[in-house]
């Protein structure tokens, strides 16, 4: 559990704290296999814990997952009450278009000012904010809504699959199907890349010349299309997903990796 959380935890005593971190560490490992159950867990904790943060932010995801879009909002604007946080707006605005209504989805995504935002919020709130375009029959919008400097093409960031995925899908409403299938191709890629760029940083020992793959930037090249080769012996997915959510991405040259692989047959 983030450090961020158990802080928040501190304010209980410590069985009931103990009990509230087993069933949100439950909700964050069923969330995407049973997010049914995850979400039961969710709500054992709010019933325990129904004043602290991470709690009413856990019982929003979880019920976002299971299509509870009502309650996921009721949930995030207590969660924001609570905490003074704009973190997760852009689940704000897709609860919004989940209950049917893009244009309320549209407001709240205006109502923040985005430089705020922490670079990964500000590219999901921009795909939210192109999905409530596109649910109002917006698409040449939608794609204003994705011109962002973050969609660099040739660069991934851990954002960058789903913000290029959401660009495919607006270029092909759009009927631009040569463009849309190049954009999906790249968020592919980018998606192997930094799977395998993961790989590569959880190892806990790592082969000199690897040091050339790592720039400053935060950045997988996905330009030429190559995939940096992943160790059989990394960690698993599992593990990986309990890192703190404010680390950087690690970096790889992914031409660099390919050509190295290329070597080692």
């Amino acid at each position: 559990m983030p450090g961020a959380a158990r802080n928040e935890l501190k304010t209980l005593s410590k069985d009931n704290a103990d009990n509230v971190a087993r069933h949100l560490a439950m909700a964050a490992r069923l969330i995407d296999d049973d997010p049914a159950l995850a979400h039961q867990h969710a709500l054992a904790a709010s019933r325990s814990a129904g004043r602290v943060g991470v709690v009413r932010e856990t019982v929003a995801i979880t019920a976002y997952a299971v299509g509870d879009f009502a309650l996921a909002l009721r949930e995030l604007r207590t969660h924001r009450r609570i905490t003074g946080s704009d973190e997760q707006l852009p689940l704000i605005v897709d609860s919004e278009r989940g209950v049917g209504r893009p244009d309320r989805a549209l407001e709240e995504g205006r109502a923040v000012d985005r430089s705020t935002l922490s670079v990964p919020v500000r590219v999901q709130l921009a795909i939210a904010m192109s999905g409530a375009r596109l649910d109002l029959g917006q698409p040449d919008r939608a794609l204003q809504e994705l011109e962002i400097p973050e969609a660099d093409p040739d660069r991934a960031f851990e954002w960058s699959p789903a913000l290029f995925s959401a660009r495919a899908a607006v270029l092909e409403e759009l009927g631009r199907e040569s463009e849309a299938a190049e954009w999906e191709r790249r968020a592919d890629i980018a998606a192997e890349a930094l799977d395998a760029a993961a790989g590569i940083a959880d190892r806990e020992v790592i082969v000199v010349e690897e040091i050339d793959l790592i720039d400053d930037d935060g950045a997988v090249d996905v330009a030429s299309g190559f995939i940096p080769v992943e160790d059989e012996a990394s960690d698993s997915v599992d593990d990986r997903a309990e890192e703190s959510v404010d680390a950087e991405p690690d970096v790889v040259d992914a031409e660099s990796s390919e050509g190295r692989k290329e070597g080692e047959r």
